[in-house]
């Protein structure tokens, strides 16, 4: 039976802990964003959401400044031609680890409509289809939304149903959904969360743990923790009580990356715990070359990286 406290992934059926082993070894070998920089005591490596990049240069222009400027890589939050992405990804040598579904929040798997899930399904598997192009090993998934009409149970229910749909196909291709923390008002805990995930027996799901989103509500450590394994991807942002308590909850977001109240000593302890070993991926305020080497160097700080 699952024990969500365990960091490790507690399948028990002993078939399928051979097919993740399987499934892992396919996954990792060759594939750019797998190979961890040397120089990085904990393998860490540092990344950006494309949607932060500033300015109207061409597409490879602004990946070899990212590269310029300390970035390893990048998560493709806005579509683009696949054709695009790989040109600027070849002249640059920055990694596309991932990509972020783009129609997750508009046509959300837990909607009480079928047309609507079954375009959130059809969204799900293009981005696969992308990352795939890309090199990426991800999928950043919102899984869905509670809200007044859309019940905890539906949303449990539907969102599982129609995840175990793109299966097949992430598992073709090599390619793993994870599923994001979010302010979504469903899995709001990380028991629950790695409960959610336990149950669809697939090396092919996963969490996308997003450090700041646990803030508002809860210790981040604690998750990481208890998700163990699981995670595999982080997002990097920052939040602050103080700012919360003044302007409202959304304003928190707005602290810098070192200066909110994500205890960052204890994040790093807790992911040597459970030895992630990954992507780090910046989701704040972009901007420009110069903003975005502030952000950089604000990594490098909290993670530790040199």
């Amino acid at each position: 039976m699952s024990d969500p406290f365990t960091p490790q992934r507690p399948i028990a059926r002993r078939t399928f802990l051979h097919a993740a082993g399987v499934a892992a070894a396919v996954a990792t070998a060759g594939r750019p964003d797998q190979v961890l920089a040397a120089a990085t005591p904990r393998g860490l490596k540092k990344a950006v959401k494309l949607s932060m990049v500033a300015g109207p240069e061409p597409l490879v222009e602004k990946f070899k400044m990212l590269k310029e400027i300390g970035f390893n890589g990048i998560d493709v939050d806005v579509a683009h031609k696949p054709a695009e992405v790989q040109k600027a990804r070849d002249e640059s040598g920055l990694v596309v680890h991932g990509v972020v579904d783009y129609i997750h929040w508009a046509q959300p798997l837990s909607h009480p409509d079928p047309a609507v899930r079954a375009k959130g399904l059809e969204g799900l598997q293009n981005c696969l289809r992308d990352a795939k192009a890309y090199g990426g090993t991800t999928v950043l998934l919102v899984v869905g939304v509670v809200n007044k009409t859309i019940s905890y149970a539906d949303a449990y229910k539907r969102t599982q149903e129609e995840i175990r749909k793109a299966l097949p196909l992430a598992q073709e291709l090599e390619v793993k959904i994870a599923f994001e923390n979010v302010w979504n008002m469903f899995l709001l805990s990380p028991l629950e969360m790695a409960r959610y995930i336990d149950e669809f027996e697939s090396p092919w799901v996963g969490s996308y743990f997003d450090v700041g989103n646990v803030v508002n509500y809860g210790w981040p450590e604690q998750w990481i923790r208890i998700l163990g394994q699981r995670i595999l991807k982080v997002d990097i942002k920052e939040y602050s009580r103080k700012i919360r308590d003044q302007k409202g909850p959304g304003a928190g977001f707005g602290a810098e990356i070192g200066e909110g109240d994500c205890d960052w000593p204890a994040v790093l302890a807790a992911f040597d715990e459970i030895g992630y070993k990954g992507w780090c991926t910046a989701e704040v305020a972009g901007g420009g070359r110069d903003r975005l080497a502030e952000v950089a160097r604000r990594m490098d700080k909290v993670l530790e990286l040199g």
